[in-house]
């Protein structure tokens, strides 16, 4: 491996100011801050979380935070990053927060938020990660860095090594839709398009960074990737702190989303920001429910075969699952599936009552909103922030299966009053 020189000839950047450590969520075992990935004790199933002095972080942000950009760079107390390592220029975070009431007539709720986080610059929640991660192998001395995914965190890591200069290597599996692949070669990233599941090219991304001395993104097993998912949970804290919901809703994959996002909320609670932490429900595909299955049973994860059209959380082996279920149990939350056919209804219903186009796993979270309600997980007089994770244009075929097709006529009045006739538009 290369050592990279980005504004800093000697590659030497101080650690960063407030972390004290990381912690591995089976064993307890603590280490210093280092690049280490996973618990030397208990091997790849160690995933370790980022320790940090809340009491040294509370005085600085809370007088300084109003004088910052709107971005997620805003938190950086609570970021493991080095203050002497320059930020990508790309705006990252601080997406916007939706008042929608016609969506929350329509599933008879009292109030919805809808966070769409499909405005970051490669369009997905996964920018977070990537722009966290891509600083990390530079202050590791990396030059390249690598990742396994079903499409979002691979379009985000091309585009973040983009901006940096890193050069990427992205594993996907033989399902990734086109328009993500494309994204990818478009940020000049090294596609490898693996003949097997995400599984299979997690698996083998990991053992590539291993023998070829790449840094490894992967955020089911990076410790420092889910610190940039969490600052969704810190935005909405802030973005919402005068009229907090009662749940946050989030589609789940390999856990670090829903387990990034608790934790955010779970420190701006501790910081004195908000004086409660909104319950998460957790969603996932009904053909990929592993997490599910272990919230319920209370037994550890047993993988499972995925077959689901939400690419995008389409994973039998979750990583990350036992960080997803303690900040969910921790919240007093609950987790539940959703058919494909309604994520392919929700499409819709969140495009046409919000203005927001998601892909299926971004609007997973919509769906399981009406189920939660319809199961009365959700109480009417409740209020809740749906998170949509991706844009809609990600995945074109799954829209055009959710609405159809364009009505076609030849360009006459006659034949436009028939065709609006035909359809019964008026």
């Amino acid at each position: 491996m290369k050592k990279v020189s980005l504004e800093n000839e000697d590659n030497k950047f101080t650690p960063p100011r407030f972390v004290t450590g990381l912690q591995c969520f089976i064993c307890g075992s603590k280490y210093d801050y280092d690049n280490v990935q996973t618990c030397p004790k208990c091997g790849i199933e160690g995933i370790l979380d980022v320790l940090y002095d809340y009491d040294e972080i509370r005085p600085n942000l809370k007088s300084q935070i109003s004088n910052r950009s709107f971005d997620h760079w805003r938190y950086k107390e609570l970021l493991p990053i080095s203050d002497d390592i320059q930020l990508p220029h790309l705006h990252i975070g601080w997406s916007p927060v939706y008042d929608v009431p016609r969506f929350a007539s329509h599933f008879g709720i009292k109030k919805v938020f809808i966070k769409d986080d499909g405005r970051n610059p490669t369009s997905s929640f996964k920018d977070r990660a990537s722009s966290v991660g891509v600083l990390k192998a530079i202050e590791f001395g990396f030059d390249t860095i690598a990742c396994a995914s079903t499409g979002n965190a691979a379009s985000s890591l091309a585009g973040l090594s983009a901006a940096v200069g890193l050069k990427s290597y992205i594993f996907v599996p033989q399902r990734a839709p086109e328009p993500k692949v494309t994204q990818l070669l478009v940020f000049g990233a090294t596609v490898l398009k693996v003949q097997g599941t995400y599984e299979n090219a997690f698996d083998l991304c990991r053992e590539a960074c291993v023998k070829f001395g790449w840094y490894n993104r992967n955020s089911g097993t990076n410790p420092f990737l889910v610190e940039g998912k969490k600052t969704a949970g810190l935005e909405i804290a802030e973005q919402c702190a005068h009229d907090l919901p009662d749940w946050v809703v989030v589609s789940v994959g390999d856990g670090c989303t829903i387990g990034g996002i608790g934790k955010g909320l779970q420190e701006m609670k501790r910081l004195g920001f908000i004086d409660r932490v909104p319950r998460l429900l957790g969603v996932q595909a009904e053909g990929a429910r592993a997490m599910v299955n272990a919230f319920i049973s209370g037994k550890d994860l047993v993988p499972t075969d995925t077959n689901t059209i939400a690419d995008s959380i389409a994973v039998g082996t979750p990583r990350n699952w036992r960080r997803a279920i303690q900040q969910i149990k921790q919240s007093h939350g609950e987790m539940i599936t959703v058919s494909d056919e309604e994520i392919l209804e929700a499409m819709k219903t969140t495009a046409r009552l919000s203005g927001v186009f998601g892909e299926p796993a971004g609007v997973t979270a919509s769906a399981g909103l009406k189920s939660a309600l319809e199961k009365q997980i959700i109480k009417p007089n409740e209020s809740a922030l749906v998170i949509v994770t991706g844009n809609g244009l990600k995945d074109i075929q799954s829209a055009k299966q959710a609405v159809g097709d364009p009505i076609s006529l030849p360009p006459t009045l006659e034949a436009l009053t028939a065709a609006l006739s035909f359809q019964n538009i008026k």
